[in-house]
C-alpha cells in the first residue's frame, strides 16, 4: 500500500523565487552602469574610493556578526550594497580614512545597533554620508575636476593610490588634482552674491544639461550620469523590485515646484532640468528613498513619503546651507515612515460593514 508523505509548512507556500540576497544582487547590477561611468571620468581615484568602502562596510559586518556569535550574513550581499550606495555619494578624491570611517559607521550604527538587515530605520548608506559631512566637511566638499581613466591627463594608479591615502588633491607631482564647484554649489554661491542662473553657471552657454545628464560634471561618483541611474532604476522596474511610486512621486515633488519657481523669476531659480540632472536626485529617488526597510508599506504612504522626499530636497537646494538636500530629504521622511504608516494603515476587510 503506498503512502503519500505530505510536508507542512507555514506560509508562504508558493514562492516567488526571490531572497534577500538576489535582490540586492539585482540592485547592484542595476548600479553598475553609473559606477563604471564615475570611473571612466575621473580615473584611477573613484575605482579605489569604491573597492575601499565596500571593503571596509564588508569586513565591519563580518567582525560584528562574529562578535555577535551570529551565523554570516555577507551571503545577503547588504553589506557590499551598503558600500557601493555609500561610495556613490563620496567625492572621487576622498581619502581612505575618511571612506572607512563611513563604511563603519554605516553598519556598525546605522545599520547594525538596530539589530541588522530590516530592523534599521535609516538608509545607512546616507546615514553614513551625513555622518561624513559633518565630520570631514572639507574632504566631503572637494570636489575634483573630470579627468577621463583614458583621458590626456589620466591620473596613473600610483598617483592615484598617493591621492587616496595622502588625502592631497594637489601637488608638485598631481598638478591636474585641482577642485572645483559642482554645478548646485556654484549656482547656490553665485546667485547668494547677487549673480543670475545664467551668470552663475557660467553664461548663456556656461552650462550643458545635455552633457551633465550624461556624465561629464563634476561632483559625487553618483552624480556623474542621470541617464546611467535612470535606466538603472528602470531595470528594477522592470523586474519589479520596486514600484513607480516613490521615485516618481519624489521626481515631482521636486520638480513641481522647481517648475514654478523658474516660471515665476527664471533669474533667479534654475529650471527643473537643472535639478534633475544635477546632484544626487536620480539615485536618491530610486536607490535610496525606495529602501523597502526604511520607507511606507502601504501606496498610500508611498506617495506621501515620495512627496516628501522631494519637496524637502528642493527646498534644502534652494534656502538652507547646502547646494544638496537628497540625504537630509530622505533621512527626515525615514524618521517619519513609523507616522506614515499609522496613519496609512489599510483597513482590515469587512470593517466598514462591521462599524455600520
Amino acid at each position: 500500500m503506498s503512502q503519500t508523505n505530505l510536508l507542512l509548512s507555514s506560509s508562504p507556500h508558493v514562492h516567488g523565487g526571490d531572497s534577500v540576497s538576489r535582490v540586492m544582487q539585482t540592485v547592484i547590477w542595476a548600479l553598475m552602469p553609473a559606477t563604471a561611468m564615475a570611473v571612466m571620468v575621473f580615473g584611477w581615484p573613484a575605482l579605489l574610493v569604491i573597492l575601499i568602502t565596500v571593503a571596509s562596510c564588508v569586513v565591519t559586518e563580518s567582525l560584528f556578526v562574529k562578535l555577535r556569535r551570529r551565523p554570516s550574513t555577507l551571503g545577503d550581499r547588504s553589506a557590499a550594497l551598503t558600500g557601493l550606495l555609500l561610495a556613490l555619494t563620496l567625492p572621487p578624491h576622498t581619502p581612505w580614512w575618511v571612506c572607512v570611517s563611513g563604511g563603519v559607521f554605516a553598519i556598525l550604527v546605522a545599520k547594525q545597533v538596530y539589530g541588522g538587515l530590516g530592523f534599521n530605520m535609516f538608509n545607512p548608506a546616507l546615514a553614513a554620508r551625513v555622518f561624513l559631512l559633518i565630520s570631514f566637511p572639507v574632504q566631503l566638499t572637494a570636489w575634483p575636476v573630470v579627468n577621463p581613466l583614458f583621458g590626456e591627463h589620466a591620473y596613473s594608479l600610483s598617483d592615484s593610490i598617493a591621492i587616496i591615502m595622502t588625502g592631497h588633491q594637489g601637488g608638485a607631482e598631481l598638478v591636474d588634482a585641482v577642485t572645483a564647484a559642482t554645478p548646485l554649489g556654484q549656482y547656490r554661491t553665485e546667485t547668494g552674491l547677487g549673480k543670475t542662473v545664467q551668470e552663475a553657471l557660467g553664461g548663456q552657454f556656461g552650462f550643458d544639461e545635455l552633457q551633465a545628464a550624461g556624465g561629464l560634471v563634476g561632483g559625487s561618483l553618483g552624480e556623474t550620469s542621470a541617464l546611467l541611474l535612470l535606466a538603472g532604476g528602470l531595470y528594477m522596474l522592470r523586474k519589479k523590485l520596486i514600484t513607480w511610486h516613490i521615485p516618481v512621486t519624489m521626481l515631482v515633488g521636486c520638480l513641481l515646484p522647481a517648475t514654478f519657481f523658474w516660471v515665476y523669476d527664471s533669474a533667479h531659480y534654475p529650471d527643473p532640468i537643472f535639478h534633475l540632472v544635477t546632484g544626487g536626485l536620480v539615485i536618491g529617488a530610486f536607490f535610496m528613498a525606495t529602501d523597502m526597510v526604511t520607507s511606507p508599506v502601504s501606496i498610500k504612504g508611498q506617495v506621501i513619503f515620495g512627496l516628501g522626499c522631494g519637496l524637502l530636497t528642493f527646498l534644502i537646494r534652494t534656502w538652507s546651507g547646502y547646494p544638496e538636500g537628497v540625504s537630509f530629504a530622505v533621512l527626515l521622511m525615514n524618521a517619519v515612515v513609523p507616522l506614515i504608516d499609522q496613519y496609512t494603515r489599510p483597513a482590515i476587510y469587512g470593517q466598514q460593514s462591521i462599524k455600520s
